[in-house]
């Protein structure tokens, strides 16, 4: 075991050694070589070093360099080093932290993550925290409290009645809402379509004087950074009206509720600590491998019943934190462990300087490319840049330039009509001369472009 645990970590450092040089997308020969596994399944064991090996020469060669500087196609981090090391030890634990009787060392470490979490974010001590896979997990157990707490004002017990024969929920979200929150509201019955889409301004935000009355049962879900944009849903003035009428305000951060640590982001934030639940992910701006996000929620015993199980076999009685009580799952690693580890290594001014930098770096993307007369379609708020080279055509051809290259990668998108090239920095590994190798690469990328088109258009003629 130990020389197998040995060559996988040999090979771990050796691949992300490389990241620096190779072109962040996989070559198509890449790619074509895991055709190679496609094999029936084995009839005999084999012999683990080998089998890791292929995995490596094979498997290694063809995934995207998402760990590097400079993959900008998602709103994703890499892993910071410590993370990715706290992720292998965890790993080597193999702890399933669903009791704190059971497993009391990952269920303390992850209580001491909450708090250290509340206080970054300056949200209430006494809040219910539930670590899970993602943004759509989180928003998924917010949404399911917020169901239980709507629904119990009303005299009706979900979790027990279901939601056959219940009062109704009106749920509002802004037009641009994120689609993961959309699918959390499918999953919790209360419907994809069946939504109130209040219209958004022209960076995406919610038009807080377009919200309906509002009455009865009601989940309002309001943005922190928009997907395409970076904008922010006037939250404050949302959960002024919204709660004025009794109804829940929802906060979908997945990225941007990380701007709650920033000072010099806090404009962004006004009024945000008032809802009543947020969601984010850890493996955006916090960069610890997936999978890992967290839901808060300012009602802890909502939570709990929202997510508790309870069966005779189960140690569920103990006076600490039992982590599973707060989660859709019971079987569940130890994700609180690298939360621990980051914010363990960064402090609170690592983090602040870590989000800083990437919005330095998207505002420096905004301003070298609009120097040299390319279009920025958004206001360059956080660490989102939409920038358009022209017409579709022209812009979809840079994009496949761009990924093609390989100095870096960049992904498409629509936006209120216009193709644009999306621009998402939020990975610690990311420095200033990836900013400049990067931007030098898209302009000559963009420039060749611009040369192809005439010919192109003659072909066409022809």
């Amino acid at each position: 075991m130990n020389k197998l645990l040995e060559q996988a970590a040999q090979r771990a450092i050796a691949y992300l050694e490389t990241l620096n040089t190779r072109n962040v997308a996989p070559s198509p020969g890449a790619v074509s070589r895991i055709a190679v596994l496609e094999q029936p399944l084995p009839e005999r064991t084999s012999d683990p070093g080998e089998v890791l090996e292929q995995l490596d020469e094979i498997g290694s060669p063809a995934t995207m360099a998402m760990a590097g500087p400079r993959f900008f196609g998602f709103v994703i981090g890499g892993s910071l080093p410590v993370t990715l090391a706290a992720n292998w030890l965890a790993g080597a634990w193999d702890q399933n932290t669903a009791f704190y009787n059971i497993t009391p060392g990952t269920a303390e470490l992850e209580q001491i993550a909450i708090r250290w979490l509340l206080e970054l974010f300056q949200l209430p001590a006494e809040c219910g925290v539930a670590f899970v896979t993602g943004a759509t997990m989180a928003n998924f157990s917010a949404l399911a409290t917020a169901r239980h707490v709507v629904l119990k004002n009303v005299g009706w017990n979900v979790e027990a009645d279901g939601l056959f024969n219940a009062p109704p929920i009106t749920v509002i979200i802004g037009a641009e809402a994120h689609p993961s929150l959309v699918k959390s509201l499918g999953m919790l019955g209360l419907g994809r379509n069946r939504v109130i889409k209040v219209p958004v301004d022209s960076q995406g935000r919610m038009r807080a004087d377009a919200l309906p009355a509002i009455s009865g049962p009601t989940i309002v879900c309001t943005q922190a950074g928009n997907v395409n944009s970076g904008a922010f849903d006037p939250i404050g003035e949302v959960c002024e009206l919204a709660h004025r009428a009794g109804a829940w305000v929802h906060v979908d951060g997945a990225f941007g509720l990380w701007a709650m640590s920033v000072p010099s982001l806090q404009s962004l934030t006004t009024g945000m600590a008032w809802a009543d639940s947020w969601a984010t992910d850890f493996h955006k701006w916090l960069n610890v491998p997936y999978d890992s996000g967290v839901a808060f929620v300012c009602e802890s015993e909502a939570l709990r019943a929202a997510m508790a199980v309870t069966a005779e076999y189960l140690p569920t009685a103990s006076p600490y934190r039992n982590p599973s009580d707060f989660v859709p799952e019971l079987s569940r690693r130890a994700r609180g462990v690298e939360v621990w580890a980051a914010l363990r290594t960064l402090g609170r001014s690592g983090v602040v300087e870590m989000i800083e930098r990437n919005c330095r770096q998207a505002r420096r993307f905004a301003q070298g490319l609009q120097a040299v007369g390319y279009e920025v379609l958004n206001d360059v708020v956080l660490n989102q840049v939409l920038v358009s080279f022209g017409d579709a055509e022209t812009t979809n051809r840079v994009i496949d330039g761009i990924q093609t290259d390989g100095t870096c990668w960049c992904g498409g998108t629509v936006w209120h009509g216009r193709t644009a090239m999306r621009i998402s920095v939020s990975s610690w590994a990311t420095m200033d001369e990836d900013v400049e190798r990067s931007l030098d690469a898209m302009i000559r990328v963009a420039r060749e472009a611009e040369k192809a088109a005439p010919s192109v258009k003659n072909e066409v003629r022809v």
